[in-house]
């Protein structure tokens, strides 16, 4: 579980329903059934209409995985890439192969089969540069959509201001009917907000987080890989390796690395 992500969400809620209360406004208030099925319903099915089927249905497995902490164990890559540029150095490429069947990161393995069979450096490097820049647009893709619902929720919540005020005005007679439609009026309002700022906006900007932190991960494997088939010296293919790390996790993945 992503700690901060709860503390985010949980935060933000909770620091809005204090203002409420300090405000001397029960919570119940301001919860209104036709303003969430005109901002938050309304704005999810216009999803459907901005993307496809699977791209709506598939919107709460994205935002969930705000809610996970990624590994790309960093520490691990450089140390496997370490062992087998030494042992290329030793054995000779054709000596990996038989390693290649145990590694479990799929992006490497592939790289490093290429490597195996004799194909020119720059054609790996091309064939696992597009790879990533594959990944890259599935992941904003699915951005998007979360971006998408950030949009359309404060325009679904203008729209139920509108509904609300209409009615309001259509029975100014009917003093019963101020209230509630007074009340669709302005809570849409806060519903948009709420779920846009709230909610989607910051979902979206973790997202392109994670997004940012696997494609570093995956440009250093094609570094690491390219260095092996250049037979370049392990404790030279660390250094190129520890610089995608930042500052910190440099010092504590150097001294395990680099200890011998």
């Amino acid at each position: 579980m992503n700690l901060s992500t709860i503390i985010g969400v949980a935060g933000c809620l909770a620091m809005v329903g204090l203002g409420i209360i300090s405000g001397g406004t029960g919570l119940m208030t301001f919860v209104d059934i036709p303003s969430v099925l005109i901002v938050v319903l309304g704005s999810y099915f216009g999803l459907f209409t901005f993307g496809s089927m699977a791209d709506g249905l598939g919107i709460f497995g994205t935002i969930g995985i705000t809610f996970r902490t990624p590994s790309f164990n960093e520490k691990g890559i450089i140390t496997k890439l370490m062992s087998m540029s030494d042992k290329a150095r030793r054995e000779g490429l054709l000596a990996l192969e038989e390693e290649l069947e145990d590694l479990d990161d799929e992006y490497m393995k592939k790289g490093l089969r290429l490597v195996v069979d004799g194909t020119d450096a720059a054609v790996v490097r091309d064939l696992m540069e597009n790879e990533l820049s594959q990944m890259q647009e599935r992941h904003a893709g699915k951005i998007s959509v979360v971006n998408m619902w950030g949009t359309l929720a404060p325009g679904l919540g203008m729209l139920g201001t509108v509904i609300g005020l209409i009615g309001m005005l259509k029975n100014l007679e009917d003093k019963s009917a101020l209230g509630p439609n007074m009340a669709v009026a302005l809570i849409t309002t806060l519903y948009g907000s709420m779920v846009a700022n709230l909610l989607m906006i910051p979902w979206s900007g973790k997202l392109k987080t994670y997004d940012a932190m696997e494609s570093k991960v995956k440009e250093m494997e094609i570094e690491g890989v390219l260095s092996i088939q250049a037979g370049d010296n392990p404790r030279i293919l660390a250094s190129k390796l520890l610089s995608y790390l930042t500052p910190e996790d440099r010092k504590a993945v150097e001294a395990e690395v680099l200890k011998d």
